[in-house]
């Protein structure tokens, strides 16, 4: 039985990828950032085959830690840096464990002669920091795929700009050692949408979730969202988990970084479907995933499936 290290493991995205793994029968490692919280795990529990799942404490940014959390894994996904829109220092929140955090992880990694595979969680951040406005001189109908000359700027939001360079380090650490002993790729799913596995109120996704559903503009940046009507290109959580099994499972997948989308649909329509209503326009498809379908074999769910079915009130 091989065994996967899930760093940040019992999140919004990473409880459906830890369950993934063990329906598929792995023996799963998932990380959590304090032991004593059992609310941020205790869901994990209830999964089928939970016998072969294991909770271990971890500081992605304590590299002998690191270490001992990978020691004995066959695959690693690492989906571990934070998603955090309300912040007070960006450097301390968002770049240090997510940028210094790959670093560490990659020197680690590479020093660890069990590992097969490893797969990042990025974020369309490392394709586009103003997502879900449009990439430099793009509009809102240009499409975007993996093709297309990345954007950066230094004006967008810092866990955009947080994610957008620890992709980069990703590439360089693959560009610089052309000899690994395994393979990395890598996922950036667009606006991830559906239901929390977990009773946890403190996942941003499922909070933006529930605010678009509810109309209700906390902060500028969802106010300019809702007074622009802005369209958001949406992929469902459990086909990010799919997504970054396969991957996980699939060779000669080196180097890459897939798009994981479905359709775009603008905030009021997005409103609409949360609140089991037809949206007044249809889909469209703004980042395209035929890369993902292609090289990973299997089609996403519509936004309006996703959304209709979701749960929070």
């Amino acid at each position: 039985m091989k065994k996967t290290g899930i760093i940040g493991g019992s999140g919004f995205i990473g409880s459906y990828i830890t369950k993934q793994f063990l329906d598929h029968g792995f023996q799963v490692k998932v990380s959590t950032t304090d032991i004593a919280r059992k609310d941020k795990y205790e869901h994990l529990m209830v999964f089928n085959h939970s016998d072969n799942l294991y909770i271990s404490e971890l500081n992605v940014t304590d590299k002998v830690a690191l270490k001992d959390f990978v020691s004995d894994c066959d695959v690693v996904i690492h989906c571990g840096t934070p998603f955090i829109l309300d912040f007070e220092d960006p450097k301390v929140e968002l770049f240090a464990p997510t940028i210094k955090g790959t670093e560490n992880f990659l020197a680690v990694v590479n020093n660890t002669p069990s590992i097969e595979k490893v797969v990042f969680i990025a974020s369309v951040a490392a394709f586009n920091t103003n997502f879900p406005f449009p990439a430099g001189t793009k509009s809102f109908t240009d499409t975007f795929d993996e093709t297309d000359t990345p954007f950066y700027s230094d004006e967008s939001h810092p866990y955009a700009q947080a994610k957008f360079i620890a992709n980069e380090t990703v590439e360089n650490f693959i560009k610089k050692n052309t000899d690994l002993h395994f393979e990395i790729s890598t996922v950036s799913p667009v606006m991830v949408i559906g239901n929390s596995l977990s009773k946890r109120e403190d996942s941003t996704s499922g909070s933006l979730q529930f605010l678009i559903k509810n109309n209700i503009a906390p902060n500028d940046f969802l106010k300019v969202v809702f007074d622009n009507d802005v369209p958001f290109a949406m992929v469902n959580v459990e086909d990010v988990a799919i997504a970054t099994y396969k991957t996980a499972i699939t060779k000669e997948l080196h180097g890459k970084n897939y798009l994981l989308s479905s359709e775009t649909y603008k905030v009021s329509d997005i409103h609409e479907m949360l609140n089991k209503k037809e949206p007044k326009e249809n889909s469209k498809i703004i980042y395209k995933n035929k890369l993902a379908e292609q090289d990973l074999h299997f089609q996403f769910k519509t936004v309006k499936e996703t959304l209709n079915n979701y749960l929070n009130e």
